[in-house]
């Protein structure tokens, strides 16, 4: 059998507007509301043997109030974005569009002085990678929903700029399994209903 992980996407600390670089901000009112109202879907993947979480406060929050009990990854923190840590991408847009332009189209590109997309990537699987294997062995990991969508650009070998197509929204959850190098994507959802004659 092999390794599963399944990433929890961390409860909303803002609206999607309002999203920052790096947000540190604790989990606001509608994400408190959020997880207790998704906590019995998603208590049951407290039984996994490992069970991580990023180190941001909604991430930390989100684990804790799920009953997770979640050790920080250092490895599952947001992109480092320099200087336009904290700012939403229309604030960086509005005082160095050049500089976003260039970072949205090059997954090498650092305009920010921090971290490149490609390098995000690659952090973000090397993590994954390197996660104990057992045979069935379950993992855990509460994430900033970029994290998430890092370590699918990776699973899937997909372009860096996939990166920007995939939607993780609060609270969903992404199911990958396989061992370092070898991952797939798994779907999963309510058994087909027999039908009726």
């Amino acid at each position: 059998m092999p390794l599963r992980v399944t990433f929890v996407a961390a409860a909303r600390s803002s609206s999607l507007l309002a999203e920052r670089f790096e947000d540190d901000r604790p989990l606001d009112q509608a994400g408190w509301s959020e997880v207790l109202g998704a906590a019995a879907d998603l208590l049951p993947l407290a039984a996994a043997e490992l069970r991580y979480c990023s180190p941001t406060p909604r991430s930390r929050a989100t684990g804790d109030a799920l009953g997770y009990a979640p050790l920080v990854q250092l490895a599952l923190r947001d992109c480092d974005m320099g200087r336009w840590r904290g700012f939403t991408l229309g604030e960086a847009m509005a005082r160095e569009p050049g500089a976003v332009d260039s970072w949205l189209a090059d997954p090498l590109a650092t305009p920010h002085g921090g971290e490149s997309l490609l390098a995000f990537i690659s952090r973000v699987g090397g993590w994954l990678d390197t996660r104990p294997v057992e045979d069935g062995g379950r993992v855990v990991a509460v994430a900033e929903p970029s994290v998430i969508r890092a370590a699918l650009v990776y699973v899937l070998k997909a372009p860096p700029s996939t990166y920007w197509n995939i939607d993780v929204r609060p609270l969903s959850t992404t199911t990958v399994t396989g061992r370092a190098g070898r991952w797939n994507l798994r779907l999963e959802g309510a058994p087909a209903q027999p039908t009726r004659a």
